[in-house]
């Protein structure tokens, strides 16, 4: 059921690349998420705030400006091409000096996008679903972000599509900690939170760490904590990065 969703971000990525100046964190190319509205936003493609947003529940791309949609798109049974077609008519308003161009630099794991591929929309409950954990999520990390004072963003990273943050913490000892959301994959078949920490570019081993309330310490092939979305509440969310992020600094 993801992956409509994750190929269908590939369009506001898209707009990222072709429009913005290129950062080397490739962070031009990663999203905003409106937990209110329940969209995936670009960044502001021009100074006049023009984005593109992915409509969780309608399953559909809008063209806005100054928060107000201007025009919109329906997916579910629309082609590749009359999509790629759609946003390079409405992103003409950003002038003529840059164009719209479908073009990742990065591999997804459903093959190469061709232009008679064909949306369908995921079961409503699915999105429904889908919408919720990316709530969850972002309200989860906000609030902490907030309460340790950290300077990270929270963006989602239309490669993995996964919602997260990164911090350097600490000045003496310097620890880096990545933490958020997973889709699935091949850690855990199901929606995930996760917290990691790095010494440099090595992952920091878990194995004598004590038990957290909420979630499992890994320490194979990814080390760091996870908790399964299902049934995971915005409270669970919050312990779960307080005492995971916690046990990575002490």
């Amino acid at each position: 059921m993801e992956n409509m969703m994750h190929l269908a971000a590939q369009y506001l990525a898209t707009a990222g690349i072709s429009f913005l100046e290129k950062k080397k964190d490739d962070s031009h190319t990663n999203l905003g998420f409106d937990a209110n509205t329940g969209y995936l936003e670009t960044w502001p493609l021009n100074d006049n705030g023009f984005k593109i947003a992915l409509d969780y529940v309608q399953f559909s791309l809008h063209w806005i400006s100054n928060d107000t949609t201007r025009m919109t798109i329906y997916l579910d049974g629309k082609s590749h091409r009359e999509i790629v077609k759609w946003i390079k008519e409405v992103t003409k308003t950003l002038g003529a000096s840059k164009t719209y161009s479908y073009k990742l630099h990065y591999e997804l794991p459903y093959g190469k996008m061709t232009d008679d591929f064909v949306f369908s929309k995921p079961l409503q409950d699915d999105l429904d679903k889908m919408l919720g954990y990316r709530k969850i999520a972002q309200r989860a990390l906000e609030s902490v972000v907030n309460k340790m004072m950290l300077s990270t963003t929270i963006r989602v990273w239309p490669h993995h599509f996964d919602t997260g943050g990164y911090e350097i913490i600490g000045t003496s000892n310097p620890i880096g900690v990545g933490f958020g959301m997973a889709i699935p994959d091949s850690i855990i078949d199901d929606f995930y939170l996760y917290t990691s920490g790095y010494k440099g570019h090595e992952s920091i081993d878990t194995s004598e760490f004590d038990a957290i309330t909420y979630g499992d310490w890994m320490n194979e092939d990814f080390k760091g904590a996870v908790l399964p979305m299902k049934n995971v509440d915005e409270a669970m969310a919050i312990t779960f990065f307080n005492e995971s992020i916690s046990k990575i600094v002490q």
